[in-house]
């Protein structure tokens, strides 16, 4: 389908299946969504972009935020000793959305129509991204350096900001990559106290896209194979601040939009400050972007184990 995939207007207009939807672009690999547009030609022209091998994590710490957000589960370690000759160690309690996170497609299903394509819910899982991993090209879209953003307040960013900072990078967004959103959200996070950090947890507000066919139509006209951000949420939150007015209540949360109608997979609180730091650093803010999630059976989210290689 690469290239000739209909508009976001196009699946609008629908009436053979959900109206704003993908369902059936991809027969038979719906468990996909948007990485079917990830194609071994796009792995090589990731890896052509390697120039310097400098190798930025992706991930934050999986015990931060601390206290975790939305009321999410705090994970339990135990190091335990193995006789005298070393460890294991016990993860309990994890939820995997409480860090650094792809949301998968069971995570949200449109209240009318489903999970995405229609695929029954024990059918879905994030074991199928694993097939061949997630590798393809990066780009970073640093909207900090375009424009100001209040990151503990429903300060919410339209598209406009985003294709700003992108052409003011110099960079263009290609089918079949992974946009990478910073709004500055993990720096002052970063920066706050102890008291600070659970007063975050528990007002649960922030920065975000702002909801709307407007940014779903930018995110899915660009053709890319899924999206993340640097916030909690993707979208500013609480859901719906600053929504495009419609009679569609599923439209004034994003995720309903990009999760079960377009199959687009969302990436939250990715940590890009240092990659956002090297990008500005040589001008280049396009690079390899690899993401290895856990191999969990028909799983909700799952941590990104995700890298930028440059």
């Amino acid at each position: 389908m690469a290239g000739n995939e209909p508009t976001y207007d196009d699946l609008l207009a629908r009436t053979d299946a959900p109206p704003g939807s993908s369902w059936g672009l991809w027969p038979g690999r719906e468990v996909l969504g948007c990485l079917n547009r990830i194609t071994p030609e796009r792995r090589t022209r990731a890896a052509s972009l390697v120039q310097t091998g400098e190798v930025y994590a992706l991930d934050l710490d999986p015990e931060l935020p601390d206290p975790p957000l939305f009321g999410r589960a705090r994970m339990q370690r135990e190091v335990t000793w193995l006789g005298e000759v070393g460890h294991d160690e016990i993860l309990s309690n994890y939820n995997t959305q409480s860090s650094t996170q792809w949301d998968g497609f069971r995570h949200i299903r449109s209240r009318e129509h489903g999970f995405h394509g229609g695929v029954a819910d024990e059918d879905h899982g994030i074991h199928h991204w694993t097939e061949h991993g997630i590798v393809t090209r990066g780009v970073l879209a640093d909207v900090t350096r375009v424009r100001s953003i209040n990151p503990g307040e429903s300060d919410a960013i339209d598209a406009d900001d985003v294709a700003k900072a992108l052409d003011a990078q110099g960079v263009a967004v290609e089918r079949g990559d992974i946009l990478l959103i910073r709004t500055g959200w993990t720096a002052w996070y970063r920066a706050l106290d102890q008291n600070g950090r659970e007063e975050a947890a528990g007002k649960q507000v922030s920065c975000g896209l702002r909801a709307g066919r407007s940014t779903v139509r930018f995110l899915w006209d660009l053709g890319i194979a899924a999206v993340a951000g640097d916030q909690p949420a993707l979208e500013v939150f609480p859901p719906g601040t600053g929504a495009e007015e419609t009679d569609d209540i599923e439209s004034r949360f994003m995720h309903f939009q990009l999760l079960p109608r377009l199959g687009m997979p969302i990436g939250e609180l990715f940590d890009l400050d240092a990659l956002a730091d090297a990008c500005a650093a040589d001008g280049r803010y396009d690079f390899m972007f690899t993401s290895a999630p856990l191999r969990l059976r028909n799983g909700v989210a799952s941590p990104p184990n995700a890298l930028a290689i440059r």
